[in-house]
């Protein structure tokens, strides 16, 4: 097994898991502009929230790999088992979840599935409330970004179980 800078795997012995292309070693950068878009996207934001509607987005989108990634840090970062593991299912367990974090996890779902329609206003109001405008562009920034990091991770099958916390920040 073989695992290069961005935590992928490959395995002679299970080649439906191995990474189509190394993008970030390809095009090392877009890789770079993307890891500053993440860093710049996730000052002035909660780390919590960062973590949460880094997960959710992940689900939406099936990411493997970042459901894995973001998993392991929110865990790393003192994250509950239980908060993870409900967020798939938010809608039935938001006593898991401040109203503040329940924003978030909306807006990350109108501007995730845009196939619903455009963000509604109730949803960005919603999370206007909650968070300054400040607050506000950084999670939006944020959630763009994680949207595309899965994208990136879903169309190039990066491999799940390999990350280590702390080893690589997106």
């Amino acid at each position: 097994m073989t695992i290069n800078a961005h935590s992928h795997a490959t395995s002679e012995l299970n080649p439906e898991h191995t990474p189509r292309t190394q993008w970030s070693e390809l095009a090392p950068d877009v890789y770079k502009a993307m890891v500053r878009l993440d860093a710049a996207s996730r000052r002035g934001l909660d780390p919590v929230i960062g973590e949460l509607v880094k997960i959710r987005a992940s689900q939406l989108n099936r990411c493997a790999f970042c459901l894995d990634m973001h998993s392991k840090d929110a865990l790393a970062a003192g994250e509950s088992v239980q908060r993870i593991v409900q967020l798939s299912a938010w809608e039935e367990s938001r006593h898991f979840y401040t109203p503040k974090e329940i924003a978030a996890i909306e807006l990350t779902e109108a501007m995730t599935v845009l196939t619903d329609g455009p963000v509604s206003d109730e949803v960005w109001e919603n999370a206007a409330k909650h968070f300054d405008e400040t607050e506000l562009v950084h999670l939006v920034a944020a959630i763009t970004t994680i949207n595309s990091w899965n994208r990136f991770a879903v169309t190039t099958h990066m491999v799940p179980g390999h990350y280590t916390p702390g080893s690589l920040k997106h």
